[in-house]
C-alpha cells in the first residue's frame, strides 16, 4: 500500500478537501497535494498531524482493515530486547509508571537534559555534564 493513496482515500472518504486538511494541520495545500501524488514521503510528525486532521488513529494510515491490527510480540530469542524479562522488565515498568505521572513541564525538562547529554562535541566525544 502506498501512503499517498491511503491519505487521499481517507480524505475523500471523510468528504474533506485539501484546503480542509491545510486548515487543520497548518501544512500548505501544495505540500498536501505533493504528498498525495507520491512526490514527497512525509515525516512521521507530518503523518501524525494528518491523522489528527482526518480524525483517524495513526495505524489507519498504514492498515486497511476494519478492526485494529492484532499486536504480536516476540516471546523468545534475541528479538525480545531490553526490558522484556527479569530485572530489566521491572526497571522498565517502574520507569514507565514514573514517567506517566510526570507533568508536561518536567517531561520537557527531562527530555531537554537527555538531548543535551547525548549531543557530541566537534571532536566526536560526548560532552561532559
Amino acid at each position: 500500500m502506498v501512503i499517498a493513496d491511503r491519505l487521499r482515500a481517507l480524505r475523500e472518504q471523510k468528504n474533506m478537501s485539501q484546503g480542509d486538511i491545510e486548515k487543520r494541520t497548518g501544512l500548505l495545500r501544495c505540500y498536501i497535494s505533493r504528498v498525495e501524488n507520491g512526490h514527497i514521503v512525509p515525516a512521521i510528525d507530518t503523518l501524525e498531524r494528518m491523522a489528527q486532521a482526518l480524525e483517524v488513529p495513526m495505524y489507519a494510515l498504514f492498515y486497511d482493515g476494519d478492526k485494529p491490527p492484532k499486536q504480536e510480540f516476540p516471546t523468545t530469542g534475541v528479538a525480545m530486547g531490553w526490558g522484556s524479562s527479569g530485572r530489566d522488565a521491572r526497571t522498565l515498568h517502574r520507569f514507565r509508571r514514573l514517567i506517566s505521572r510526570t507533568t508536561e513541564g518536567d517531561l520537557k525538562l527531562l527530555l531537554y537534559m537527555a538531548q543535551k547529554m547525548s549531543q557530541r562535541n566537534k571532536s566526536g566525544r560526548r560532552r561532559r555534564p
